[in-house]
């Protein structure tokens, strides 16, 4: 128990500062909508992490490390990704620094735009099924693919890739106070060029070649593609 708890804080821990799209657009919300919009954002990531280990868990190896490196599935996400980054970019081109809204949500709705907005662009992110796969191929025999074990290792990690995001999530508020509207909406244009640019990139995995024998790495799967 001590193993998979010291093992799961530690992935945990390294998964929140993993450079990706969720990454900035976290701090973004943080800082353009406050700490419960962040968090609301965050909760939807991570039950898309929760819905890819189940499935990774669940299902056939073989069926599973073939939807990994489907190029249509890097294709279509990637495609998603870079349309909303487009959409995003043209939005913000049109907005004036007097009208820019930097003001908490007030709806309840606004709360449930920002959780579904964090599970789909996590989501369509066909990396972070590849991604848990590999951590259950590689850790899962150290737990004798133990069902209890397994999602008591998984609640550990998430747990403290929450709160680790939680004190990202306060620096970044704590970050808004010193910041002019301007320099927010220059942040809030950066963040869609960070998702169009993941877009591409993951378009580009569906795209280029692939050797005939694709596989998870072992012992440690690419954490750098995750997010």
């Amino acid at each position: 128990m001590f193993d998979d708890l010291l093992t799961g804080v530690t992935l945990g821990f390294f998964l929140s500062f993993m450079i990706g799209p969720v990454f900035f657009i976290l701090i973004e919300t943080s800082i353009t909508r406050g700490f419960k919009a962040a968090i609301a954002f965050d909760i939807g990531v991570i039950l898309a992490d929760a819905v890819f280990f189940a499935i990774a868990f669940f299902s056939s190896f073989k069926l599973i490390n073939a939807i990994k490196d489907d190029p249509a599935l890097f294709l279509f996400g990637g495609m998603i990704m870079l349309t909303y980054g487009i959409i995003s970019f043209i939005k913000l081109k049109k907005v004036q620094v007097q009208t820019l809204q930097i003001a908490p949500p007030n709806l309840r709705r606004e709360y449930l735009n920002l959780f579904a907005k964090g599970f789909l662009l996590n989501f369509i992110n066909v990396g972070v099924l590849g991604f848990w796969l590999g951590i259950i191929i590689t850790l899962g025999p150290q737990m004798d693919m133990n069902p209890n074990k397994m999602f008591t290792f998984f609640g550990f990690t998430i747990l403290a890739y929450f709160v680790t995001d939680l004190f990202k999530i306060f620096l970044a508020k704590k970050l808004r106070e010193k910041l002019t509207a301007t320099n927010i909406l220059k942040i809030k244009k950066i963040s869609s060029i960070v998702i169009m640019v993941f877009g591409l990139v993951i378009m580009i995995k569906g795209i280029l070649p692939k050797s005939a024998d694709n596989h998870i790495n072992l012992p440690l799967p690419n954490l750098e593609s995750k997010r």
